[in-house]
């Protein structure tokens, strides 16, 4: 997918004795977004933009190891044999000395002529190497600023790890005008050195530069324009985020001396055979208990008490991925950790004071956000018509972040339909729920309208789910309605396999637990989704109620 940039100067970071400067040009082709204040904790800023930086380079995937000094010596040793062989023949010996006395005079002759070359290549090698394509890709962040906060947002290397810091307007004096609005800046990878030079007593002042909207385009434009080919994955990671941070969750609170214990003890030791899980062990009225396997090591969390109503034992993947906190732990004053199930994504929020910090995370390393999670076919799918989609979406923006509820009662809708319309936006890159105010926002990620169709699903199960319902093949046998979900169960059949299905939805049209027969989901329960067979009677039921002809077994 090809977006546009136009920027009207690089971004950029002046450091002095007495003062710090911070510049950030946005993206011009936008409509205006820009602020301007004074930060009264630059400190606190620094590390909490330095790891927004290390989600940013975080990337665990897997690398064969270079072999390259290893065939060097090999070669070597083959050309050590063959000479030692080739000494034993004086008549061979002779000619190969006039040979090699020949081919080193080459040699001198053209290392000399390709110097230069040799050191541009190595020096384009090592350039490609910390600033390769897809790292570019990444490095634009995206920045938003609402009238009580300015966020941004940002995704690893291997798509695996979602970060957003969000920095509330307390945190700055001297707040200037802003425009609000969702903006790309331009965000080099050097910037990282300067964050580093940000001390406490020097004045930093903190923009996204406003003078970047007046620039007047020319046959000649005095600002730069670059159209980047982002990945549908980088896109459809942002999408999937936005739709997983809105379903029911497991929350605990951990102390961050806790944070500190787990990321030590993951330090200590690197396991050689799996599982290499993260099981967290959540009792009511008690401390939480964090289990790291293979090894069975229990780490108690005394200061950290569980107050949920039910007892849970969740297991997480890709823990690997939480030293990125380790910069935050001097500086917070509690992590919330929210999980949605056993291989499913987590969530850690880090609470800052005035500013927060979401490190979000996939199921594991390899199950990146926008591969195998789809997790909007879990996301509310109630039907609204376009125009209370559009009252809904122009609503939130009056305000740029409200509550479900507050919404339902200031338009006077049903809150199943508000919820239904922002789960829409939320899928299509405009919306996206903040996990720590409990609120949706308003959040653009593109200028233009997303290709939703061609970044939604990266498989067919919903398209093939329809052609149940199209074809007859999905059929309720009983759907009861008590404890505020709906439990169904039925069938579904083609021509040669013959699947039942049981399925559970809150008040919230949220799947929330789902069962099926089928191979796949045998396999991956939810944590890559419904399958097609859930889907099919989720859609079924969902057309019976349009159509008035749901029948309930009330309990």
């Amino acid at each position: 997918m090809e977006f546009a940039y136009g920027y009207a100067q690089d971004t950029s970071v002046y450091s002095g004795a007495r003062d710090t400067q911070m510049s950030f040009a946005p993206d011009t082709l936008r409509p205006p977004t820009y602020f301007r204040g004074e930060l009264g904790k630059p400190v606190e800023f620094r590390e909490a933009i330095s790891a927004l930086h290390d989600v940013v380079i975080s990337d665990l995937r897997w690398a064969p190891k270079d072999r390259s000094s290893y065939l060097a010596w090999a070669e070597r040793r083959d050309e050590e044999e063959a000479a030692q062989v080739a000494a034993q023949q004086a008549t061979v010996q002779r000619q190969l000395q006039d040979v090699r006395a020949e081919l080193d005079s080459l040699r001198r002759r053209h290392d000399s002529r390709m110097a230069d070359y040799y050191r541009a290549q190595a020096k384009y090698f090592r350039y490609i190497f910390v600033r390769d394509y897809n790292a570019w890709v990444v490095l634009d962040p995206v920045i938003t600023v609402h009238p009580d906060q300015v966020f941004f947002e940002c995704f690893s290397r291997d798509e695996s790890s979602y970060g957003r810091l969000s920095v509330g307007l307390d945190v700055f004096r001297n707040v200037g005008e802003f425009a609000c609005g969702t903006t790309n800046i331009d965000y080099s990878s050097d910037l990282y050195d300067e964050f580093q030079k940000i001390r406490s007593y020097k004045r930093t002042q903190f923009e996204v530069d406003p003078t970047g909207f007046e620039v007047q385009t020319s046959a000649e434009p005095s600002y730069k324009e670059v159209k980047i080919d982002l990945p549908d994955s980088w896109v459809r990671g942002f999408l999937q985020v936005s739709s997983a941070m809105s379903l029911p969750a497991v929350a605990c609170r951990l102390h961050p001396m806790d944070i500190h214990n787990i990321c030590f003890a993951l330090r200590r030791k690197k396991e050689v055979l799996g599982p290499r899980s993260l099981r967290y062990r959540l009792k009511p009225g008690e401390p939480v208990t964090v289990v790291l396997d293979p090894w069975g090591w229990e780490i108690p969390c005394p200061r950290s008490e569980y107050l949920g109503e039910q007892e849970h034992e969740i297991r997480v993947w890709g823990r690997r991925r939480l030293h990125i906190l380790e910069r935050l732990i001097p500086l917070a004053r509690s992590f919330t950790v929210h999980l949605l199930g056993s291989g499913m994504p987590s969530f850690y929020v880090a609470d800052l004071g005035d500013m927060s910090f979401t490190l979000g995370l996939s199921g594991w390393t390899a199950n990146d956000w926008s591969a195998s999670g789809n997790f909007d076919l879990l996301a509310p799918r109630g039907e609204v018509d376009t125009t209370t989609k559009e009252r809904v979406f122009t609503a939130l923006k009056e305000n740029w972040r409200e509550s479900p509820d507050a919404l339902a009662a200031r338009l006077q809708l049903d809150r199943a339909t508000v919820l239904g319309a922002l789960g829409a936006y939320s899928q299509a890159g405009r919306a996206i729920w903040d996990l720590e105010q409990n609120v949706y926002r308003a959040r653009e990620l593109s200028r233009e309208p997303l290709a939703v169709s061609d970044l939604r699903f990266v498989n067919e199960r919903e398209q093939a789910a329809q052609q149940f319902v199209d074809r007859g093949q999905a059929l309720i046998a009983r759907a009861e309605e008590g404890g505020g979900f709906v439990i169904i169960s039925g069938s579904v059949s083609d021509v040669t396999r013959h699947e039942q299905v049981s399925l559970r939805i809150d008040a919230d049209q949220r799947i929330v637990g789902a069962n099926c027969t089928c191979n796949w989901h045998r396999q991956n329960r939810l944590r890559k989704g419904p399958c097609q067979h859930i889907l099919a009677l989720r859609m079924q039921h969902h057309q019976h109620e349009q159509d008035g002809h749901a029948i309930f077994w009330v309990n």
